[in-house]
């Protein structure tokens, strides 16, 4: 009895600490968040202000132009386009006045930048005067330039220091923000670990059994559950493969037909465009086949069907496809080798072998860069070899080569998912082949995939 109440008593004291200790937490978050949306304010304001200033310099640049468009060409388009600048600037020096900074310093120069304007709009309307009056022959040779000039460097060194000083006032805010932030989640962590700290102290000894009875009970159910989680997972990647690559073949389809439609009257490097649509397309094509493939071998559910395969014409379908389909100047040569023809191979499983270690060596190598894919077919077991010019592989990176997602330090700044190796591996290894690298930095790589024919002899 003694013990059952003392427990209650920790218990007790163990909620009223925990709640007063949520409420210091509560108060003190509430504050800071407070000090953070007014941060936020006046960041938001400085912003509007630097976005001021950009607007007024912008038209500034477009009235000179349409001055100067409409002094060398006589051209009212550009006279309309100077007036409707002259006007705009009205309206944005009084926002930028608004907006600014109330310093004396920034006040000061915002005043001296109105009447430099004032004064750059006035020899503007000088100038055209002068070339409405005089006949342009007539004209001296460097009429209100040197003033014109003068007054554009004034500008010029006004705007630089209201920006300068706009952007030192948004460094100090946004420091100020992180800091309040910092601070905030210093807080809010201290206090939710001190919350959980007495929590668990006080619920150890009542709990003990009771999670270990969950654990069991959880890793019972994991185990229960994993082979319908499999099954799930490859019945989700199939719909969604199913769902999109119909749209992506349609897109890649419509690509192609503008490509062809357009080609003979657009210039070549306006059609980047559809190119990288096409690319982009089969990239993604690519990306739900590879996730489809490791989800079905994870479940068990990679089919198998070896046949006897003419090789040297399926290599040359596959190169020909890279090279019909790739927009790089990279080249891949082929190389056969061997007395054998018509191994025994799974063709779609061997394709997506191929095509990851062919998309590989060419994404990482430089452009003009040649890829050799050589074959060596011979009776007892088939090989390929893929070797690059690229940028190698970090020995430390080899041990996760073949794990999905990982990719290496050297490759963070190239485009890729890191599934191409995990889908060579496990296609692979229902072959029970075997893959070999050699890697040197900056050098090049070399993967080497070979598949034995001693187990299809002995089924045969």
């Amino acid at each position: 009895m003694m013990k059952s109440s003392l427990e209650r008593k920790l218990i007790t004291r163990g909620f009223g600490l925990a709640l007063v200790v949520m409420s210091v937490v509560s108060v003190i978050s509430y504050q800071n968040a407070i000090n953070l949306t007014e941060s936020a304010k006046r960041i938001r304001e400085t912003n509007i202000v630097v976005k001021h200033i950009n607007n007024l310099t912008g038209t500034l640049t477009d009235a000179e132009s349409g001055r100067r468009g409409y002094i060398l060409f006589n051209d009212y388009e550009e006279l309309e386009r100077y007036h409707k600048s002259v006007a705009r600037l009205k309206i944005q020096i009084n926002q930028l006045g608004q907006t600014l900074a109330n310093t004396s310093s920034q006040q000061q120069r915002f005043n001296q930048l109105q009447s430099l304007i004032n004064d750059r709009v006035k020899l503007f309307q000088q100038s055209i005067d002068q070339y409405q009056t005089t006949p342009r022959e007539l004209l001296p040779i460097n009429p209100l330039r040197n003033q014109i000039k003068q007054n554009r460097y004034q500008i010029h060194q006004l705007i630089e220091e209201l920006q300068k000083e706009e952007e030192l006032l948004l460094e100090i805010q946004v420091e100020n923000s992180q800091s309040n932030l910092q601070l905030r989640m210093l807080i809010e962590i201290l206090g939710t670990l001190l919350t959980l700290a007495i929590i668990f102290g006080v619920y150890i000894l009542l709990y003990r059994q009771m999670v270990k009875r969950q654990q069991a009970e959880a890793t019972q159910r994991a185990l229960a559950q994993e082979k319908e989680l499999s099954e799930l997972k490859l019945q989700f990647f199939s719909m969604i493969s199913h769902e999109f690559r119909t749209p992506l073949s349609l897109i890649v389809g419509s690509a192609q037909l503008l490509e062809q439609n357009l080609k003979l009257i657009v210039e070549p490097p306006k059609l980047k465009n559809l190119y990288r649509i096409q690319v982009s397309a089969k990239a993604m094509a690519q990306l739900l086949d590879d996730v489809l493939t490791l989800a079905r071998a994870d479940a068990g559910k990679l089919e198998f069907n070896p046949k006897k395969t003419e090789i040297q014409t399926f290599c040359l379908n596959l190169v020909e496809d890279f090279q019909e389909s790739s927009q790089s100047k990279r080249v891949i040569k082929f190389i056969n080798q061997g007395s054998a023809t018509h191994p025994w191979v799974d063709e779609k499983l061997l394709y997506s072998i191929l095509s990851n270690l062919l998309s590989n060596a060419m994404k990482y190598s430089p452009i003009d860069s040649m890829v050799y894919f050589t074959l060596t077919c011979e009776p007892d077991a088939v090989s390929f070899q893929v070797k690059d010019s690229g940028i190698g592989i970090f020995q430390e990176d080899m041990q996760n080569l073949y794990d999905p997602f990982i990719r290496g330090k050297n490759a963070k700044e190239i485009l890729g998912t890191g599934l191409g190796l995990a889908v060579v591996k496990k296609c692979l290894d229902l072959h029970q082949g075997e893959i070999y690298v050699e890697s040197e930095l900056d050098v090049g790589t070399t993967f080497t995939v070979k598949i034995s024919q001693d187990k299809f002899k002995q089924k045969n």
